[in-house]
């Protein structure tokens, strides 16, 4: 059989797996590396087939990495998955900067066409905000919105339909704000979050909407992250303009006075024009759900080659969901430019240990149903093949949840693995672009930030195209990672130039909004 023929592929030569590259039905004969097998179950695209005889106990490796233990024996050419497989205990060896890349080979001239803020911030999109600081002004928030913008994707109609520059309202809200600890933990970091979002540089002007009773102050969020930040946009600008509902006279009336300040703010947004701006402005968020057991081996290290791209332009790439960093970690320590970085990243790591631990649970409870479905068995196995978005450049700094993000380069930000949670923090902390990978079919978007999706496998991309804006599948069928890479790459500069992406294009976007709570609900 030629090799090309052959349904599996072997990622690395230390493996004792191989991965299926379509649906392979029991007792099919093959050839790997000259070796015929024959597959003793039906093994589903993304799933894994033994190579060799593995006792119980012996360690099963996937990228040359391992990815767990065999909790029985298993033959050559039998189905491997969670009936056969667990994580074991494991114990990684924590070298710090001992593996540091240089800096890339710098591109220069590449730009994109953005909005350039008055206080020089680039922007990719052009939105105004609605910044609710509690559940309790979530419906008062979207009331404003639908009377500007309406309801769905069309704006002929609305108020909106006159200012064609001005990308839309997005209301952002929540179903936290109270009962938490006052100045708090919690609190502070859903201060942050909220801030991160008002001076975001998509979002072009704002209105802090709030009840007026509720743990999460307005006064709070303003006096203390966004006057003394500048307010959002320069330092001299006026204080940001907050609503209380029960100071305006109740719902009604605090819609009527956001609906009159809003026509007053459109115009001034709607004067916005994109001009070209270096790349090295550029900050991605990398993401991915629904992952699958091709995630690792397409989607996720071609993304890990445009972040490196957008590296080399001088901009900065972030690997966010410690979760699924954890199992892999020691790998990113080798790469961080000093032990203090490195020491960051495990100091998250043991965070998250003791924060499952105090609810009965384990960090490795993962993967979820769907990526078992797909094809991966273990929280290793599924991070390894995450931090593949992470590129090979070197770790220059690792974030706190929707810290700002200033370092240029490689990143980590400190986030759960839950999608809309996670991006909420990269978005907080300043990404213009998301990039999301998905082997399942997540149709995720993120407004006031674009989001492209890239499928791992062919079949999604085919059943969910118009969801999905690029296929990294092409590389099971010969394309190169570099070329699907470079493909991301250009999309992220385009995308950034106002293209829209297919989960803009349905208006998807405004739900996704989803700041991580930590702490008890009191």
């Amino acid at each position: 059989m030629p090799a090309f023929d052959c349904p599996f592929v072997r990622l690395h030569p230390q493996d004792n797996i191989a991965v299926a590259k379509r649906g392979v039905a029991a007792g099919t004969a093959f050839q790997l590396n000259g070796r015929p097998l024959v597959s003793r179950d039906a093994v589903e695209l993304g799933h894994k087939v033994a190579l060799e005889s593995i006792e119980s106990g012996t360690a099963v490796r996937k990228f040359g990495q391992l990815i767990g233990f065999a909790t029985e024996a298993i033959a050559a050419g039998e189905w491997i998955h969670s009936h056969n497989l667990a994580v074991g205990s494991l114990n990684l060896d924590y070298e710090f900067s001992t593996d540091v890349p240089p800096d890339p080979e710098p591109i220069v001239g590449c730009t994109f066409l953005g909005y350039r803020r008055p206080d020089g911030r680039a922007a990719t999109r052009n939105y105004i905000g609605l910044i609710s600081t509690v559940n309790c002004s979530a419906t008062t928030s979207k009331y404003v919105a639908q009377q500007v913008a309406g309801y769905g994707r069309s704006r002929e109609g609305t108020l909106l339909a006159d200012y064609p520059h001005v990308d839309g309202i997005v209301p952002l809200v929540h179903k936290g704000g109270c009962a938490m600890q006052y100045g708090g933990e919690d609190h502070q970091q859903l201060a942050r979050t909220l801030a991160g979002f008002a001076r975001h540089p998509n979002i072009a002007a704002y209105i802090v909407i709030g009840l007026g009773c509720e743990t999460g102050q307005a006064s709070f969020l303003v006096d203390r992250h966004l006057v003394q930040l500048g307010g959002g946009s320069d330092g001299d600008s006026p204080p940001p303009l907050v609503m209380n509902i029960q100071d305006h006279g109740g719902v009604a009336k605090t819609v009527d006075r956001a609906v009159g300040v809003l026509k007053e703010l459109l115009p001034e947004v709607n004067r916005a024009r994109r001009e070209p701006i270096p790349a090295s402005e550029i900050i991605l968020g990398t993401e991915c759900g629904g992952s699958d057991g091709y995630s690792g081996v397409t989607a996720n290290p071609a993304v890990g080659i445009a972040s490196d791209l957008i590296v080399a332009c001088g901009g900065t790439a972030i690997l966010a969901e410690t979760p699924e960093i954890y199992g892999g970690e020691h790998l990113l320590t080798r790469r961080a430019v000093s032990r203090e970085v490195g020491e960051k990243l495990i100091e998250r790591i043991r965070w998250w240990e003791r924060y499952t631990a105090m609810f009965g649970a384990e960090i490795d409870n993962n993967p979820s149903v769907g990526n078992k479905r797909g094809g991966l068995t273990t929280i290793y196995e599924k991070s390894l093949g995450a931090i593949a978005k992470g590129g090979s450049t070197a770790l220059k700094e690792v974030y706190r949840y929707a810290e700002p993000v200033t370092t240029k380069g490689f990143v980590v930000m400190d986030t759960p693995g839950y999608d809309p949670a996670s991006v909420t923090g990269m978005v907080a902390g300043g990404a213009n672009v998301i990039v999301f990978t998905t082997g399942r079919g997540s149709c995720f978007g993120c407004k006031p930030v674009p989001s492209v999706k890239v499928a791992t496998n062919t079949a999604v991309y085919e059943r969910m195209l118009e969801d999905m804006d690029i296929n990294a599948g092409r590389i099971i069928e010969g394309a190169a990672v570099e070329e699907v890479g470079r493909e991301i790459f250009e999309k992220i500069l385009s995308v950034a130039s106002g293209e829209q992406t297919k989960s803009e294009r349905q208006g998807i976007g405004d739900e996704e909004f989803c700041p991580w709570s930590i702490g008890p609900v009191l």
